[in-house]
């Protein structure tokens, strides 16, 4: 049996219902960069780490790759509660993470400095922080720690390994966006492209036209941010969201738009782009984070200063 986590609930924000929000967990190093504090923790050791955080604990950690993505969600709740007070069906974010308690104070006086609507701080020590996140009703996990990820998806959690690198903040709105294959959609096709190569992949997907593709690890997310977005008009909106896949439009398209269809997922721009870098338009894009199977596709959104994560 599992030993209980540390749970701290921060008083300075209203407590979402979690059985009704959106709840995203974030670790302290996808939303702040720690990538000091971390070599320090992997060459000194953790005593010296924890000594390093109590001594810094009111000096403010500097943003990390989800920060931005983070901050504009909390933009997102604030339109939703102008129009509706009442309204639970809002982005609920906690803090997960392998700190002790007393190490995790900075973490707190960071989040407080920089105003970031974090309902709770779940402090593990040195233990998989990812048995917790179903007990918390979490939809979207995003780490910097490869482990963590992949234990997440086991766990049956939508969740992606996000890399430490230096984004400008975007503006609002919350933009988010997809890959196809293997992220929104399941991974079929790209193991008939293995097999059978690009032709062999586009017979398979015009036989397949009428029928919907399997569900891919990060569709429960996506579907539940769709239905947050339906609360405004497309005008209004303070959610934008697109997919980028690799994918021809001409010969492999119609199924991806046909299978959002059928989910009832509204996507708000589409690019199909036949294998082309992806770079160039998610520069134009901007989001907030984009989530890709592929890891020269991270490669290219980073080149572009674009918060990317990676789904295994």
């Amino acid at each position: 049996m599992a030993e209980p986590e540390s749970t701290v609930i921060n008083t300075d924000v209203k407590q979402k219902d979690p059985s009704e929000a959106l709840v995203i967990a974030v670790t302290t190093r996808a939303i702040f960069n720690l990538e000091e504090e971390h070599k320090l923790y992997l060459e000194k050791g953790k005593e010296e780490y924890a000594r390093h955080q109590q001594a810094n604990q009111d000096k403010p950690l500097p943003p990390g790759t989800a920060f931005a993505f983070i901050q504009a969600a909390q933009y997102v709740n604030e339109k939703i509660l102008e129009s509706n007070l009442a309204e639970k069906d809002l982005f609920d974010i906690l803090v997960v993470s392998n700190n002790s308690p007393e190490s995790g104070v900075r973490i707190i006086n960071s989040a407080k400095h920089y105003g970031l609507e974090i309902s709770k701080f779940c402090f593990v020590s040195n233990k998989d922080s990812t048995q917790y996140l179903k007990s918390h009703g979490v939809k979207l996990f995003l780490s910097a720690d490869r482990i963590d990820v992949c234990n997440a998806l086991q766990r049956g959690v939508s969740a992606a390994l996000v890399f430490q690198q230096e984004v400008q903040a975007p503006s609002t709105p919350l933009r988010v966006v997809f890959d196809g294959d293997a992220v929104l959609f399941s991974n079929e096709t790209d193991q008939v492209f293995q097999e059978q190569g690009l032709e062999g992949a586009v017979r398979y997907e015009r036989a397949m036209e009428a029928v919907p593709m399997g569900e891919g690890p990060l569709k429960a997310f996506a579907m539940h941010l769709g239905k947050i977005r339906k609360k405004f008009s497309q005008e209004k909106s303070p959610i934008r969201t697109y997919l980028v896949t690799a994918r021809s439009g001409r010969d492999m398209g119609v199924r991806a738009i046909k299978t959002l269809q059928e989910w009832g997922l509204a996507i708000d721009e589409a690019f199909f782009m036949d294998g082309a870098p992806k770079g160039p338009i998610l520069a134009q894009i901007q989001p907030h984070i984009f989530f890709d199977d592929g890891l020269h596709n991270i490669q290219g959104a980073q080149d572009v200063g674009v918060p990317s994560a990676w789904v295994p």
